[in-house]
């Protein structure tokens, strides 16, 4: 038997019992040692905002429709960024002792089925709790950088960083797809990063990592526009790296880019987009706007850049960063029994976290 996660309904989050399938061939059981939560996509199902829970998805036609949701109460095994020890195994692949990440929600076990779920082995230097951005949050952040990348080369893309490297990167959020995603500019070697919030406390994490920091308070976009020139009615950002989901995000990125600039968005927009004003700075100076999901890798690129590479470049990033994201990222470690009562009161909005990981494993800082 195992617990996982289940959400009942709008605001009411439990720990529930499940029991086990047995390990098939191939395969191998493990018991989880961290599960990273998510604030944005996990609290949308708390809070009943998620368009899965009101629509219907055509993954067919890529569209959303009136219909029966696709998603229904309650729903369990949200998350995807989970560390666990194997401690069975019916595979050479992967050794009994090994710590994987993976992506198979909060849960305490989990039975890996060798046809469908994807693993990726921590190294003995990694901190094991930095493990939960191997599988999937690491590559969501990487493949903005390699949209970027694609952006300027197309399909002769050669390095993550191509799209950046030398040039004046702006994140606009200070959460952590924002704080990764200028981790990996900073490390891909831009010539500089800066990093916009409202929030000052997480401005303060963003300046640790080594980003440069302007606070969202009146309008950012003209101290940048006037700090970074290119040539003459040729200011701003070469990229813009949009990474908070509120359309006066989206809104102030578009604002910060130079002419023909391109802004390239890994938010998530439960609200729709009405606040973004399309016939001003997207128009008058030819921006671009493309949407990063880690579903799909730039055109062209998914051969050489699948998402098991976006995991190595992950992993090198936080052999880099690690001490530092460790440090000032990880906010909260939270037992799996206290999980609900936390949940509930981010989504009620009486906590705050950066990045809180669900751990009933106690170890020295590492990374």
């Amino acid at each position: 038997m195992g617990t996982v996660l289940s959400i009942e309904a709008p605001g009411e989050v439990r720990l529930v019992e499940e029991k086990l399938p047995g390990i098939p061939e191939g395969g191998f059981m493990l018991a989880t040692t961290h599960s990273g939560v998510s604030a944005g996509t996990e609290l949308t199902y708390v809070k009943g905002t998620n368009p899965y829970l009101s629509s219907t998805w055509d993954p067919a036609l890529g569209l959303f429709s009136e219909g029966t949701p696709s998603i229904a109460y309650p729903v369990r095994g949200i998350g995807y960024m989970q560390v666990g020890l194997v401690v069975e195994t019916r595979t050479r692949a992967v050794s009994e002792g090994a710590l994987v990440a993976m992506c198979y929600g909060h849960r305490t076990a989990y039975v890996a089925d060798p046809m469908a779920d994807r693993f990726v082995e921590l190294p003995d230097d990694l901190d094991p709790m930095l493990g939960v951005y191997v599988a999937h949050m690491g590559p969501i952040c990487a493949n903005g950088l390699l949209h970027a990348a694609h952006d300027l080369y197309g399909p002769a893309v050669q390095r993550l960083g191509d799209g950046v490297r030398g040039r004046r990167v702006a994140v606009v959020g200070a959460g952590v797809v924002g704080l990764l995603t200028a981790c990996f500019a900073m490390a891909c070697d831009a010539a500089e990063v800066v990093v916009v919030d409202e929030t000052p406390a997480r401005l303060a994490i963003a300046a640790a990592l080594g980003a440069n920091v302007l606070a969202a308070d009146e309008d950012p976009a003209v101290d940048l526009k006037r700090r970074w020139r290119h040539g003459r009615d040729d200011r701003g950002a070469d990229v813009v790296f949009q990474c908070r989901g509120q359309t006066r995000a989206l809104a102030l990125g578009l604002r910060m880019l130079r002419p023909q600039g391109t802004l390239v968005d890994l938010a998530f927009y439960t609200q729709g987009a009405q606040e973004v004003r399309l016939g001003e700075e997207f128009h008058h100076n030819g921006l671009t706007l493309r949407c990063a999901q880690i579903g799909r890798v730039p055109r062209g690129l998914a051969h050489s850049w699948d998402r098991e590479r976006l995991s190595h470049e992950t992993i090198a990033l936080l052999r880099r960063y690690g001490r530092r994201l460790r440090q000032h990222v990880i906010t909260d470690v939270v037992g799996f029994a206290e999980a609900p009562e936390f949940l509930s009161d981010l989504a009620a909005r009486r906590r705050q976290t950066v990045q809180a990981v669900l751990s009933d494993h106690v170890e020295e800082e590492g990374g």
